[in-house]
């Protein structure tokens, strides 16, 4: 008996662990601050939780994630137009009457009750400090003269919660506003073609700024050992986690 409850209890662990909402558990990341950890989960593609002194924030929030087994949003970030970052139905389950929204000039045409953050703004929400940093194309795009993201359209942000400085790439190329960022806690740096960058860019481009801790996201077909490669030896660490649950 004693040996068939432990079965059943492995089990039923091994069904919560690949459950959508298991396999997020499993993936989030505690940092410690000065005001208290924040938890941060990816929850699909560019799709994150992020959890800190009782409030929760959302960064781009779309399909598939259920988010009927998340709790509901006290702020949400957007970074860019394209439906991997804007999904209008998921901002609409998971905001409630106070919910507060960010997101740059181009995307509140759309999602109407954003305010609005343009590229170097920076706002203070509680006890957040967030900065629009400019995320862009330098050189690739779907002819010649256009690019897949224009400079000054998408952002990404710098999060700032009890000393630590958090980087949400958003849509980007290695461009010189992120080259030039400045103490980096953690790092969470976009790669994938044709729309963004390849793994050698973004790890030249980590490089740079030097963060001590970046996250690959918004990888889907990089070979992600590419990008560990280029950063070893500079003392920064890699953290590869499942942005595509199955």
């Amino acid at each position: 008996m004693r040996l068939t409850l432990k079965l059943l209890a492995n089990l039923i662990l091994l069904l919560v662990a690949l459950s959508p909402l298991g396999h997020a558990a499993a993936q989030t990341q505690v940092f410690s601050t000065s005001a208290g950890p924040v938890k941060i989960t990816p929850l699909y593609h560019a799709s994150t939780l992020i959890e800190a002194g009782g409030k929760v924030i959302y960064l781009d929030p779309v399909k598939p994630v259920k988010f009927s087994e998340h709790p509901k949003a006290d702020l949400i970030l957007i970074t860019d137009i394209h439906s991997d970052h804007m999904d209008p139905d998921s901002i609409k389950e998971i905001s409630k009457a106070d919910t507060e929204i960010f997101a740059p000039p181009a995307v509140v045409q759309t999602v109407t009750n954003a305010k609005p953050i343009s590229n170097r703004e920076t706002k203070t929400w509680g006890a957040w400090t967030i900065e629009a940093i400019a995320a862009y194309n330098l050189k690739r795009g779907p002819s010649d003269g256009k690019f897949y993201h224009d400079k000054g359209r998408g952002n990404g942000y710098v999060l700032t919660y009890g000393g630590k400085r958090f980087y949400f790439s958003g849509d980007t190329e290695g461009v010189p506003e992120m080259r030039a960022l400045k103490n980096i806690d953690v790092a969470f740096v976009c790669m994938n073609l044709p729309y963004t960058m390849p793994p050698e860019e973004a790890a030249d481009a980590v490089k740079a700024f030097h963060p001590k801790i970046v996250i690959p996201y918004h990888y889907r077909g990089s070979d992600l050992a590419v990008f560990q490669k280029g950063l070893e030896g500079t003392g920064i660490e890699v953290r590869v986690l499942d942005w595509y649950p199955q």
